[in-house]
């Protein structure tokens, strides 16, 4: 059975990765599949090299109209404007399964349409462990830009802000960009930063503690909490001794906030910046209860409104491995690639029968509290 993949070119700004790259996209060819791209204006991979790599370039937005049976793959949420039913099956993730706002309007699509859903971030082993995911790459460019943040308040006054950030063409290019600006700051009479990583031992925690290593944080200033340091239950003093925290943890239950306005408010507070990687934004069981919106590239931060103690910033980009967009795409692709070659027997290969069935769990939710 011959599977035919259509590549959605990503809408959301600044979003330069892709789920299949010209590797990925040989390698899928070579097993007899074939394949579709969009010409996309913000990939970080041109359509010359998908096309080298034998790929059927194809017009930007054209898998609205594409036949049925292609399965049309891409990474971040469809525009919201965007409410026509959806009638292929689609990969992707869609951020609509842990009640996040407008979950339900995003599940009609597909219910509507009698579309499937196959969300990449619930696509697992039999041991519960996702196939593929962008998480160390979310975390390292997540500390990239708190380390940034923090160090720009060194050296500017308050009234100023973190300025807009581009993608880098490569891991070693931030890594300068960063030291030299974490270096800026120490020449400046700043004390080294004490960093506070929850989920240092997931992928998304060890990316975050591999950019602070490699731009010069000292270790013994790098703290590591997981499940046992978070066990007691929030919230954590710690937090707010600390000049910045990153929060790497899955969020899959409702838990108590890791940190409140209370200890915010103290005038002993040393805390300057907070990186939400995680960035469950709009989940009502947010554990960083202390922002409302998700950051961008061209406005990183958010002011805290705090009474007391420094200024306060919070980075909640939804999508920070784009800022090293063909790394993490070739890290992702290649962690995917096994599944997608089961796709020609994706009614029985677990991973996708999984996400079909969860898929349709969700969708039964939808369908219940329409009846209410």
């Amino acid at each position: 059975m011959t599977v035919t993949l259509h590549l959605r070119a990503e809408t959301k700004p600044q979003e330069a990765r892709a789920a299949l790259t010209p590797t990925t996209v040989k390698q899928l060819i070579s097993k007899g599949f074939k394949i579709y791209v969009e010409e996309s204006p913000q990939s970080t991979f041109s359509s010359d090299e998908y096309k080298k790599a034998g790929a059927i370039i194809v017009p930007f937005g054209s898998w609205v109209d594409a036949p049925h049976d292609r399965i049309i793959i891409g990474l971040k949420e469809m525009p919201e404007e965007d409410t026509f039913p959806l009638t292929h099956e689609h990969i992707q993730f869609a951020h609509c399964y842990k009640d996040q706002a407008g979950w339900q309007d995003v599940l009609k699509r597909f219910i509507n349409g009698r579309g499937v859903l196959y969300d990449l971030e619930f696509l697992e082993n039999d041991k519960g462990r996702r196939v593929a995911a962008f998480g160390f790459y979310a975390g390292f460019a997540g500390a990239a830009l708190g380390l940034r943040d923090w160090a720009f308040k060194q050296t500017h006054s308050d009234d100023e802000d973190l300025p807009a950030v581009s993608p880098y063409p490569n891991e070693n290019a931030l890594i300068k960009d960063v030291a030299r600006e974490y270096q800026a700051a120490l020449k400046k009479g700043a004390k080294k930063p004490t960093v506070l990583v929850i989920g240092a031992l997931g992928r998304c925690g060890s990316g975050a503690i591999d950019l602070l290593r490699k731009v010069g944080v000292p270790d013994k200033n790098i703290l590591k909490w997981d499940m046992k340091e978070t066990s007691r239950g929030g919230p954590f003093k710690e937090i707010a001794q600390a000049d910045i925290f990153i929060n790497c943890i899955y969020l899959s239950k409702p838990i108590a906030p890791f940190i409140n306005y209370d200890l915010l408010n103290r005038p002993e507070r040393r805390l300057r910046t907070v990186v939400d990687v995680s960035a469950d934004t709009t989940n009502p069981h947010n554990p960083v209860p202390i922002y409302k919106i998700a950051t961008v590239f061209s406005k990183p931060t958010v002011l805290v409104p705090t009474t007391v103690g420094p200024k306060l910033s919070v980075i909640s980009i939804d999508h920070l491995p784009s800022l090293l967009p063909r790394e993490s795409s070739e890290f992702f692709a290649h962690d995917m690639l096994p599944s997608l070659e089961q796709l020609p027997q994706r009614q029985q290969a677990p991973v996708w029968s999984r996400a079909r069935n969860l898929f349709n769990k969700h969708c039964n939710r939808v369908t219940r509290s329409s009846k209410l």
